[in-house]
């Protein structure tokens, strides 16, 4: 893959859902982006300590089925070949060999936090930030960011109330793409 300008947009995916799609969906349609890779953490270090994540090719099949048909859309692999925790910064270092810019895609929750990820006085040299609005939480990214907001209407959603709730099929399909549903009920932590 080469591109000029690429955006990334990474997480645990466990599951993908249709908050994830909309997002995807925003920053394509911004024109900013030659391709979109979408990068399925390995080793979520924030959240695997805490125990309760599913393999790490489970969540690469969700986010294939959620994600491989939308426009400037690539689901990568990458973390999953390196061994140890994931780090966005590690990630953005490698697409930074094959792309003359990595906007680093982010949703309003985790805009707060992203002073504190790992590597994060490099990560802030390295990319600027697309905020995916999310409702309650906020665009703004700490000091020294370079930082925009996706155009997009927030969606209330987000994976951790989705494997929290027990939903028969007709529930899930109002919030995961109808190709995911099969991975997320056949799987389990």
């Amino acid at each position: 893959m080469t591109a000029r300008r690429l955006g990334l947009f990474g997480g645990t995916f466990d599951p993908p859902h249709r908050g994830h799609v909309a997002a995807l969906g925003a920053a394509a349609r911004t024109g900013r982006f030659d391709c979109i890779e979408v990068t399925v953490a390995g080793d979520p270090y924030q959240k695997s300590f805490h125990g309760g994540v599913r393999s790490a090719q489970v969540r690469l099949a969700m986010a294939r089925a959620a994600f491989s048909n939308l426009d400037l859309v690539v689901v990568s692999d990458r973390e999953l070949l390196r061994t140890g925790p994931s780090y966005t910064l590690d990630t953005v270092r490698e697409l930074l060999q094959v792309a003359n810019e990595v906007d680093l895609l982010v949703g309003a929750d985790l805009a707060a936090q992203i002073d504190s990820w790992h590597g994060a006085e490099e990560l802030r040299s390295l990319v600027r930030v697309g905020v995916v609005p999310r409702p309650g939480g906020s665009s703004r990214v700490a000091d020294g960011w370079d930082y925009y907001e996706i155009p997009m209407e927030p969606v209330d959603l987000s994976s951790t109330f989705i494997r929290d709730s027990s939903m028969d099929l007709e529930e899930l399909a109002k919030f995961l793409p109808e190709a995911v549903i099969p991975l997320f009920m056949g799987s389990r932590v």
